[in-house]
């Protein structure tokens, strides 16, 4: 069957406690087993209150000292600073950091897009657990056994732009292995790992858009393994890391 990719529209501006299940199940779009319900970060952090007015940061020295130098707010700064492990690099205005969730990205993830002025989100302390919350909820509800992927926009390095990658999963495996498997050659792959979570995301992008007020996107048709995985699984280990 064709994969399809349904797009799902969300009225109004997500507050704190709403009920975003509820929401995606209101939307008139059937819940089929195996389906895959891509979830925006943004109004997940915007449900469990992960907003910050930037008014009522108090930056440090270090702070202040980083955001003269790379031209940048130093209370934005101090919260990117807060959200992070390590700072990786700092180069033309660009803070790329070590989140306290191991990703490594710009600016901790931290956005002031789609969220009043003055006000920035934080990423959600837990993704996975996020996601769980919305499945059960789902299978409470509807008893469909579906997975969900929280996503977010991340730049990647050594290319232009940027691309939507999963931040949290719950009910599917993040990576597809084929290694010990024959190619169509019938030469055995060795290293061939596939990140489908990170895939599916990419591709539920291109139906929720930035400006399109949809945040929510199910994927129908597309065969996965119903795993109790974690988004940590996902993240490379510094010693196989070449660049650490």
């Amino acid at each position: 069957m064709t994969i399809q990719i349904i797009p799902v529209k969300i009225k109004g501006d997500i507050q704190p406690g709403d009920d975003i299940p509820a929401l995606i199940l209101s939307s008139n779009n059937s819940i089929n087993d195996g389906d895959i319900i891509v979830v925006s970060q943004k109004i997940i952090s915007k449900q469990e209150g992960r907003v910050i007015k930037l008014d009522s940061v108090i930056p440090s020295e270090l702070s202040i000292g980083i955001a003269s130098a790379y031209d940048k707010d130093p209370k934005l700064v101090e919260v990117i600073l807060s959200e992070s492990k390590r700072i990786v690099r700092m180069e033309h205005g660009v803070i790329i950091v070590e989140t306290n969730h191991n990703f490594i990205c710009a600016n901790a993830g931290i956005d002031e897009s789609n969220v009043e002025k003055g006000f920035a989100t934080l990423l959600p302390v837990d993704p996975d657990r996020s996601a769980k919350k919305i499945r059960d909820f789902i299978l409470q509800i509807t008893g469909k056994n579906t997975a969900v992927i929280i996503s977010d926009t991340f730049g990647r390095p050594f290319r232009l732009g940027q691309t939507d990658h999963a931040i949290g999963i719950a009910g599917i495996e993040s990576i597809q292995s084929y290694e010990g498997k024959p190619d169509t050659f019938g030469k055995i792959m060795r290293v061939s790992a596939i990140a489908i979570v990170d895939e599916l995301c990419a591709a539920a992008e291109l139906v929720m858009g930035k400006t399109e007020k949809s945040p929510v996107a199910i994927i129908k048709n597309y065969s996965f393994e119903s795993k109790n995985d974690s988004i940590s699984s996902i993240i490379r280990d510094e010693k196989e890391d070449l660049f650490r």
